[in-house]
């Protein structure tokens, strides 16, 4: 780790205006030290990256980082800007910026770099520190660790800063992020972006997902003056989405504000590489929790009985010493929670920021059914096409292989297989209702909605019953948990009481209330599918196709792929729902297909990388995998969505006035035996792959070209010419 940074990879007057012109800038560095072997590729996955969650940091910081697999080495470089530059923190622009690189794969690393990097800069001391550092050679050595900030160089960064404005201003944001509390004499200058060893000398483990255990003497004898008194104890869990920088924040935060308060405080870091358990005697003995997350916490119950403070994890990381403070009046007035299936900390709503509106919290909740019910749907829907395809269309009429199976008969063989495939499709309705309730309401929504699901069944209530059962179940559920309880029927609760009413409500209300109204609606929507033919077929085709093609994977391409496998999860289904299958795979496979097919007929209006990229593409698409053209829309969105949308459209509506029929729900080229008509079917692929390449090659030959970068070329050692588009920014 010594040689992870040097000072060839520092730029202490980083003249950038963007983020996407300070990654060239640094990248440019590691180039010139033969870390990254592609600036192109390695700056693409940035970019990548960064589309996923801004990397800005509270305190002026920003931290890009990626695996590639252009990445020679774990790599670090660091930029210190005079104006800022804007990483998407609500606090401003950055001023420091470290651009991390790590080699694909190397997933250990990768996150030692980053979770190391993000305690250290919770030390106030070390980004002023930064701030002032006068050459190239210290400021490595701060980084690595070999040289700690010392009381001059903070002092410079109060007056004036390294450059007189931005050190400054930069320092006032640190301390804002930071006011927790600085560790302490040599405390303050250890574990800087190395991987910290497992000494009794070393109070944090920075390793990715290692539970941190911070006590001090200090804080020993500032809450027991009395030997026979022990300290507050506090256990805490931080996580954020990405489980990197802010989660390893978080906890050094909520270290430092322990050891200011004189308490005992031992922190779960639930990282991206996974998490080491807290002991359960450390759980057992602490007087209260802190959680600070804004993704689900992982075995909650653990934590169950105890008085808790519950928030987002910036404010584990803006005001920790407040919220010990809050854990002790809670001990001390004796409040604690309730058990962790009945304190609303679903997997669902603890999923994403706690001010979500109620349509974002429908909306995963519903998802939430789906993605249990298509791995139901995918087994169910091939065991049934392949069952056809083998014992032909008329084996939902054979006997039950319980009563008749000859091993040498392709028939029996296809009966056994068809059967099989129905009886996981009868899963399908109470798996997603009761998958919506688990959402809700974690696992005690679970018996309520497979209840609900099994009697929308039972009524022919189907897809739209099992939608409405889950939501009733889970919101039953949580009514229910809202009841103050006597503490001795606390421990039934989960067991017996909820189960049962909630089960009885939900029976009633499907059986006499609102069964009929829901299955008289799914009666309709049938009827109206099978009632689909000529324009009305290929507007729907088209429609279908667009969505498709429009987010490769997201929010609508999900709307338009659940509603195809929804006609088809049923036994029987109808020749209109098949349709609307076949046209959703085929246009889904259009976007990698046609991005292949350019970067095959025009490659040189493509990166080196997006080339290698055309190549996976082509696999991918065979496959009904949206997701391959992603790298090429995330490059160059204006061109290459409107394109992937066209053909997409074009796919769906040819498909729909073919009347090629699906029954299985993926698989690409690779079930094309069992597609109805599938010499027409691969017609109309063909033609909305050619139409989105034409577009594609059309769009991107009208741009202003610029020379492609390659490695030791001149693009590699010089930045982009200012309005010139690259892929990284498009």
């Amino acid at each position: 780790m010594s040689d992870m940074i040097t000072a060839d990879l520092v730029d202490l007057d980083l003249s950038a205006d963007t983020k996407e012109a300070a990654a060239r800038a640094l990248a440019e560095r590691m180039v010139a030290q033969g870390r990254v072997t592609d600036l192109e590729g390695f700056l693409a996955d940035v970019a990548a990256r960064e589309a996923q969650m801004p990397t800005g940091l509270d305190g002026g910081i920003g931290i890009p980082h990626c695996r590639s697999a252009h990445v020679t080495e774990p790599t670090l470089a660091f930029g210190r800007s005079a104006a800022g530059i804007d990483f998407g923190a609500p606090d401003g622009p950055a001023d420091l910026i470290f651009l991390i690189a790590a080699p694909a794969g190397a997933d250990d690393a990768h996150l030692t770099i980053l979770s190391s990097l993000a305690r250290q800069l919770m030390n106030t001391e070390f980004t002023s520190a930064l701030r002032a550092a006068s050459d190239a050679e210290t400021t490595a050595a701060l980084i690595r660790g070999d040289e700690k900030p010392s009381a001059a160089q903070t002092a410079e960064t109060s007056g004036h800063g390294a450059d007189g404005t931005a050190g400054a201003a930069g320092t006032e944001r640190a301390a804002s992020a930071g006011s927790a509390g600085a560790a302490e004499g040599a405390e303050a200058g250890e574990g800087a972006v190395s991987a910290p060893k497992d000494t009794a000398a070393t109070p944090v483990a920075a390793s990715a997902g290692a539970a941190a255990v911070t006590t001090t003497a200090r804080a020993r004898s500032a809450s027991a003056p009395d030997s026979g008194e022990r300290p507050f104890r506090i256990v805490a869990v931080t996580s954020c989405p990405t489980g990197i920088a802010h989660t390893y924040m978080a906890a050094e935060s909520l270290e430092n504000a322990g050891r200011e308060a004189g308490v005992e405080l031992v922190v779960e870091t639930q990282g991206s590489a996974g998490f080491t358990r807290l002991d359960p005697e450390a759980i057992a003995a602490a007087d209260g929790v802190i959680f600070a997350h804004d993704v689900p916490v992982r075995d909650k119950d653990r934590f169950a009985g105890k008085p808790t403070v519950d928030v987002g994890v910036k404010a584990g990381i803006n005001r920790p010493a407040e919220l010990i403070g809050e854990v002790r009046e809670k001990a001390a007035r004796g409040e604690t929670s309730a058990p962790a299936s009945a304190s609303g900390g679903t997997p669902v709503e603890r999923a994403g920021d706690s001010s979500e509106g109620y349509g974002t919290k429908l909306r995963k909740w519903l998802m939430s059914g789906v993605s249990y019910m298509v791995p139901f749907v995918a087994a169910g829907g091939l065991l049934i096409a392949l069952g056809f395809a083998i014992g032909g269309y008329k084996i939902n009429k054979a006997p039950s292989v319980m009563d008749h199976f000859v091993w040498t008969q392709a028939d029996s063989w296809g009966a056994l297989l068809f059967q099989i495939g129905a009886v996981a499709f009868g899963f399908l309705v109470p798996v997603l209702a009761g998958y919506i309730a688990y959402g809700m309401a974690d696992r005690p929504g679970l018996v309520p909605g497979f209840v609900g699901g099994a009697i929308s069944l039972t009524i022919n209530a189907g897809f739209l019953g099992g939608l409405a059962a889950g939501l009733i179940a889970g919101g039953v559920v949580l009514a229910i948990q809202k009841v103050r309880i006597p503490a001795a029927l606390r421990g039934v609760m989960p067991v017996v009481v909820i189960p049962l009413i909630s089960s009885a409500l939900v029976g009633f209300l499907m059986f006499v209330v609102i069964g009929k109204p829901i299955a008289s609606a799914q009666k309709g929507l049938t009827d109206w599918l099978n009632g689909l033919t000529g324009t009305n077929a290929v507007l729907l085709g088209a429609l279908l196709g667009l969505m498709m093609c429009f987010d490769l994977g997201g929010p609508v391409n999900k709307v338009a792929y659940t509603f195809a496998t929804a006609g088809i999860a049923v036994a029987n289904p109808s020749d209109s729902a098949m349709k609307i299958m076949a046209a959703v795979m085929a246009a889904g496979m259009v976007p990698p297909l046609a991005m292949a097919l350019a970067t095959t007929v025009r490659g040189r209006l493509f990166t080196q990388t997006e080339r290698e990229n055309g190549k996976a593409a082509w696999v991918l698409g065979a496959s009904f995998i949206s997701e391959g053209a992603i790298p090429f829309a995330a490059a160059d969105p204006l061109r290459v969505i409107p394109s992937a949308m066209v053909g997409g459209a074009l796919t769906g509506a040819l498909s729909m006035a073919f009347g090629a029929t699906l029954r299985a729900p993926h698989g690409g080229i690779f079930v094309v035996p069992l597609i109805g008509n599938p010499f027409l079917y691969l017609v109309a692929i063909a033609a909305g792959v050619c139409a989105t390449t034409a577009l594609v090659v059309l769009l991107k030959g009208m741009r202003k070209q610029t020379p492609e970068s390659t490695p030791g070329g001149p693009a590699a050692n010089t930045t982009t010419a200012k309005g010139t588009k690259q892929p990284v920014a498009a």
